[in-house]
């Protein structure tokens, strides 16, 4: 029997779609949800689940993305065979993606263990999700939003990359959340900051995904809960971007971050009076 049902992995789906790219934490709602619904949350075919459907909101970006997708990789493709054309921003950032996803693989293999064990405790979430609130205002205070997508730097690529082993490391903390303070803090703009976070978790979350599919379905996760949940999730991501886009365009980060230190301290109070565990 499966340890995920059909019905509850559409409702996993629909969270993983809306949440997944929103600074909110796509893991750590998750985790609520799975642990409202009875869901043990540290089991290895829960945990493997979360990171298969990911692939669904991971396709939402690949079609949502497709053109800027395929100049960036045409432009790093024509780089490899013709020195002229390295001197291309595309090419260069092609690379920078690449290079800024070995730190989150390095530190996901090597900390497997407990991320899957005792981080993945909704207490960890909890508190994840209020401190990434604190470090997500700050960061659109301090951040300037000066800078554009074509002023992007490997340095950049490389601090956005690697601030993503924070939600890694600490669920509730938000992959999203976690690059788009960081490249804020770099005076990036709130759409550029968007969108480096868009294209850094293209590698990441894919690799995740397929990483752990074989461990869902080996721990007793059927094939019909895995393929409806990735598809809900494509779907409700790809609405989820298109949303997104627009409302960084014009807003600050603020409704997120009220949003998040609610969530947390109403999870606080289900974990201490019994309701969750």
């Amino acid at each position: 029997m499966s340890a995920i049902s059909v019905g509850q992995a559409v409702v996993l789906g629909a969270v993983e779609g809306v949440t997944e790219f929103l600074p909110v934490s796509s893991t750590g709602h998750l985790k609520i949800t799975e642990g409202l619904m009875g869901i043990p949350v540290d089991d290895n075919a829960v945990v493997g689940f979360s990171a298969v459907i990911q692939v669904g909101a991971i396709a939402a970006v690949l079609v949502y993305f497709f053109k800027d997708i395929v100049r960036i990789v045409s432009a790093w493709g024509r780089g490899l065979v013709n020195r002229d054309e390295r001197h291309h921003h595309d090419y260069k950032f092609a690379w920078w993606v690449i290079c800024a996803t070995i730190p989150i693989v390095a530190v996901g293999l090597a900390a497997k263990p407990l991320i899957e064990g005792p981080l993945a405790s909704l207490w960890v979430v909890a508190a994840s999700l209020i401190v990434g609130s604190g470090v997500m205002w700050a960061a659109d205070q301090m951040g300037r939003h000066k800078r554009g997508e074509d002023d992007t730097s490997f340095k950049d690529a490389m601090l956005v990359g690697s601030s993503q082993i924070l939600a890694l490391l600490f669920p509730g903390f938000s992959r999203s959340g976690a690059t788009m303070s960081t490249a804020l803090i770099l005076d990036l703009d709130r759409v550029t900051a968007t969108r480096l976070s868009f294209f850094l978790g293209i590698p990441a979350l894919t690799g995740a995904g397929l990483y752990e599919l074989k461990d869902a379905l080996g721990a007793g996760v059927g094939v019909a809960p895995l393929a409806v949940g990735t598809a809900v999730s494509f779907v409700v991501a790809y609405a989820s971007i298109a949303w997104l886009l627009k409302f960084v365009a014009k807003h600050s980060f603020d409704a997120f971050v009220i949003y998040r230190i609610v969530v947390g301290v109403l999870l606080f109070g289900l974990l201490g009076a019994g309701v969750l565990n």
